[in-house]
């Protein structure tokens, strides 16, 4: 193979602890909300700029109580806010957990694909020959872009 991206075994006993690990994590996040494409693009969102303001409201609202309507949750307020702030390092871990093993996947699909284009063009050069016939004539079905013999103008 001319590309080699990456080469790595993956023992059965590693999969075993993610497997194990990604258990945890889908039953500690049972807890967690779904929320629908519309009902996300609909949210408003506290981005960077507008964290210091939530924040300082956060802060601020719990001294005036008097200038808030009685259905106003201060509580709940600082509840999503503790929540956010203990939830989100930990969103980043899996971010970055996440991207790692996208990466992994990515490069062994490609040294994959490389392989298996490399393995094409020798066994085009070689013919027919070694058995490989059956292998040469399933190419082209699965790969449209893998043709053995130019197409009949004819045709």
């Amino acid at each position: 193979m001319t590309q080699n991206v990456i080469s790595i075994d993956i023992p059965a006993e590693l999969l075993a602890k993610l497997d194990a690990a990604l258990d945890a994590i889908e039953a500690v996040t049972d807890i967690f909300e779904p929320i629908s494409e519309e009902q996300m693009r609909a949210l408003a969102k506290m981005g960077d700029r507008l964290e210091p303001f939530c924040r300082l409201a956060a802060a601020v609202l719990p001294q005036y109580p008097q200038a808030l309507p009685p259905s106003f949750s201060v509580a709940e307020l600082q509840r999503d806010l503790a929540a956010f702030d203990a939830l989100r390092p930990r969103v980043h871990r899996l971010a970055k957990a996440l991207e790692k093993s996208q990466d992994t996947l990515t490069a062994l699909g490609s040294d994959v694909y490389a392989g298996a284009r490399d393995g094409y063009t020798l066994m085009k050069a070689h013919g027919e020959s070694d058995g490989l016939d059956l292998l040469r004539a399933s190419l082209p079905d699965r790969s449209p872009r893998l043709r053995l013999d130019k197409p009949d103008p004819a045709a």
